[in-house]
């Protein structure tokens, strides 16, 4: 610090906090241990005195210059006691500086300490090494290098402490998934699927917007993907504020839970199953040596010029295989309408890849299974709620906007057209009957 101390102006108290001193002096002889550990340990060392030189400072700011007498002073020094602060990942013990009031009758916070000592950080780590795979064992070896001398004298590292920090970040995390304003999204697209973990079932939603934007929705628990369960998930979406009230394309994998709650719901849902779904539960079925024809043949329908065209292609597949593998004619035929709605509704090639199947929800779940291998034991479904939306919380760092994204403004269209039509013919077939 400069001799200049007591004559210099204080800094203001409304300055922000942890603005840096106009000189500081660092200790080289404090930090001679560390040199031979790195710069990265050198750098740790300089940054503890770095922060005490700011604290100092801001006790300046609060309560002026040491050693002048000032009668309008609002605070005053009141010595200092054990504290500690947040450093890569773990606490460090440091003497924090006291202050109070001048009447001496309240503490007065001293806000570059409370800058550092700050424990927002910890479990923010703690849920990025735990989704990383790093198990709360091995979570001392994941912090970069401090220096032996801070390491010794270290807190906050125990497999119990790093599993506290990480139940609270996915608490935080599920909370706030489930708490999101939904009223300002204006959802084209809608995709809805499960994932187990263990003996529970995790019911989620992702939504494409208008702009391209892909959108964790929520999520819910439940034992199987039953109805009730769906219908609960796509509920809370619309008491968050989604519209329920405008067409929109629901992607799903072709079980009929999921088409039941989509319908209990949304007034004007446009329902696409998944094609690779159904090319795969119809090839299931079939021998090898002609799962791979009719797969084959059911690509080159569903990349037909028209749903029409599309539905008479699967439909005379579904006739030749009717008597020799009835079961397979039967899973094809079942919900065939809805696997060619993205060619009814012109969708083109660029957007469809993106809508033909449940592909982009299915990638969020393989980074919830991903992030979650390290589990051994679900003990609730809770536990399972938390890791499925903090997976899902992580997945969303990875989105991009959709491909044919630039088409969507033609979907939308498409879709209040197709709503149109169908209320049209519904009332023309009313009043003839």
């Amino acid at each position: 610090m400069k001799k200049d101390y007591q004559t210099r102006p204080a800094r203001s108290v409304h300055e922000p906090a942890g603005t840096v001193p106009d000189s500081v002096t660092v200790a080289m002889a404090d930090l001679a241990e560390t040199l031979r550990e790195g710069l990265l340990a050198l750098a740790v060392g300089t940054g503890l005195q770095v922060m005490a030189a700011l604290m100092e400072e801001d006790v300046t700011a609060l309560c002026g210059p040491k050693g002048r007498h000032d009668p309008a002073r609002a605070a005053v020094r009141h010595g200092s006691e054990a504290g500690s602060v947040t450093l890569g990942g773990r606490r460090v013990p440091v003497r924090r500086p006291r202050v109070r009031t001048a009447d001496g009758g309240a503490e007065v916070a001293v806000p570059a300490y409370e800058l550092f000592a700050s424990t927002e950080l910890l479990g923010r780590m703690a849920m990025e090494k735990m989704l990383g795979k790093l198990s709360t064992r091995r979570y001392p070896l994941g912090l970069e290098p401090v220096g032996s001398q801070v390491d010794a004298v270290a807190s906050s590292t125990s497999k119990s402490s790093v599993s506290r920090r990480f139940v609270t970040a996915t608490e935080t995390a599920l909370a706030e998934l489930m708490s999101a304003d939904l009223s300002g999204l204006d959802l084209v697209a809608l995709m809805v699927d499960g994932v187990r973990f263990a003996e529970h079932t995790c019911i989620v939603a992702l939504g494409i917007t208008a702009e391209g934007t892909k959108v964790p929705l929520g999520v819910v628990e439940g034992s199987t993907e039953n109805t009730t369960t769906v219908t609960d998930l796509l509920s809370g979406l619309r008491d968050r504020g989604l519209d329920t009230t405008r067409p929109v394309l629901v992607v799903i994998d072709g079980a009929k839970a999921l088409a039941a709650g989509v319908r209990a719901v949304f007034d004007h849902p446009v329902i696409q199953r998944c094609q690779l779904h159904k090319v795969r539960n119809v090839t299931d079925r079939l021998p090898d040596r002609l799962g791979s024809t009719v797969a084959k043949r059911m690509r080159a329908a569903y990349h037909a010029e028209s749903a029409l065209q599309a539905e008479t292609q699967l439909e005379a597949l579904a006739a030749e295989l009717a008597k020799t593998h009835p079961g397979a004619a039967g899973s094809l035929r079942e919900g065939l309408a809805e696997t060619v709605t993205i060619l009814r509704l012109g969708v083109p090639p660029t957007l469809a890849r993106t809508l033909r199947s449940t592909n982009a929800i299915e990638s969020m779940i393989e980074i919830c299974r991903d992030r979650s291998t390290n589990v051994k034991r679900w003990r609730d479904g809770t536990m399972a709620l938390r890791w499925c939306a903090a997976g899902m919380a992580e997945a969303a760092k990875q989105f991009r906007r959709v491909n044919g994204h630039l088409h969507l403004p033609t979907l939308r269209r498409a879709l209040d057209a197709h709503i149109t039509k169908g209320a049209t013919t519904d009332n023309y077939a009313a009043d003839v009957a």
